[in-house]
């Protein structure tokens, strides 16, 4: 939860206008700040986070819900496909 520095709940109004302004001094694309959450989980994935630590971090006790916000990328895929031809095709 984040607040104020005085304590005092965040305004949504300014919240969202704080992200489109990070999104464009960024030089990215603009999305929702939900769409970040996709993002962090997706990133985790990416970096070998097992998903269990995932759903700790991002705060998730529940698969279904990382089965929503985890993406699985094309490099991912590939990563599997040379990992596994690798794995079947080596000689030795």
């Amino acid at each position: 939860m984040f607040t104020q520095p005085n304590g005092k709940p965040l305004d949504p109004r300014a919240d969202h206008d704080e992200w489109k302004r990070l999104l464009t001094d960024a030089g990215v694309r603009d999305a929702r700040l939900h769409d970040a959450r996709h993002t962090a989980a997706t990133v985790l994935l990416l970096l070998g986070v097992r998903e269990r630590a995932v759903m700790d971090f991002m705060g998730w006790s529940n698969t279904k819900v990382a089965e929503r916000y985890m993406h699985v990328t094309a490099a991912m895929r590939d990563d599997i496909a040379g990992r596994l031809s690798g794995f079947l095709w080596t000689r030795e």
